[in-house]
């Protein structure tokens, strides 16, 4: 029998039950890919990070969620260095993670604040009228005002409110394989603005936070606002803030996390 130690960490909050949870294991030895997909299915949360060790080099992270493996992941980023610098280096304040599709991803910690520093990946702007007419109406019977394409579709809303009283049909959204962003400028003086992210055809419908979305939305809104530092407010059930800097081709992105389970995983 094999033994693995995780923790559930909630991501992009500083109070449990809020933010976005993830799990993350510490690995000393490759696994199979099958059983770290096999893990992720039985953790049940949008993201299962792992962390394998490696003598001389950096750690290397990978990130599944409940259906297969995903290429970048800004919360279980996040939650994979609150458990390094907890349980593996206390001594640290900067770590590199190594990554199979997003190449090397720093993290910085500032007394209970982490920085990680991601790629910009702002898409294309695409016409509204190539997207699935029932994407829009699998969303609010309001129409965005414009949409952008990277690895997620942004959807764009004239309004804060549209976001936040947005009812999706998750059922028909199954046929839309994409993540779809929702945003709108922000009506709150705290926040530059606010969006929401769905992800069904992936077996998520909605995710709480979604700190690589904001490598595509952080883009967008500093041209919009005129501003490279940016206050974001994820509008999910239970929510999350992000603060955002552009530099260049790369993005910061910083928030809190707070370990609530650690356990034994016996297979």
């Amino acid at each position: 029998m094999k033994e693995f130690k995780f923790w559930q960490v909630d991501a992009f909050t500083k109070k449990p039950f809020n933010g976005n949870p993830a799990a993350v294991l510490i690995i000393e030895e490759e696994l199979d890919d099958q059983l770290m997909q096999n893990i992720a299915i039985e953790m049940n949360l949008s993201e299962t990070a792992y962390v394998l060790l490696r003598p001389g080099k950096n750690p290397y992270l990978r990130w599944f969620t409940p259906m297969s493996e995903i290429d970048l992941c800004g919360h279980a980023t996040l939650a994979s260095a609150q458990i390094y610098f907890k349980e593996i280096d206390q001594t640290s304040d900067e770590i590199t993670f190594d990554t199979k599709f997003a190449g090397p991803l720093g993290v910085k910690k500032n007394d209970s604040f982490l920085t990680m520093n991601f790629p910009s990946r702002p898409g294309d702007e695409i016409e509204l009228e190539t997207i699935p007419y029932f994407v829009f109406n699998s969303l609010s019977s309001i129409k965005p005002i414009y949409a952008r394409k990277s690895r997620d579709l942004m959807l764009v809303y004239e309004s804060e409110k549209t976001i936040i009283n947005m009812k999706p049909n998750f059922n028909n959204l199954l046929e839309y394989k994409d993540f779809i962003i929702v945003t709108a400028k922000s009506n709150n003086p705290k926040y530059d603005f606010i969006s929401r992210f769905f992800c069904a055809g992936d077996g998520i419908s909605e995710d709480p936070v979604t700190g690589s979305a904001h490598s595509t939305l952080a883009p967008y809104w500093s041209d919009q606002l005129n501003k490279t530092n940016l206050i974001a407010y994820q509008a999910s059930k239970r929510g999350g803030e992000l603060n955002l800097e552009i530099s260049g081709d790369r993005i910061n992105i910083t928030g809190q996390a707070i370990t609530i389970i650690s356990g034994i995983i016996k297979i």
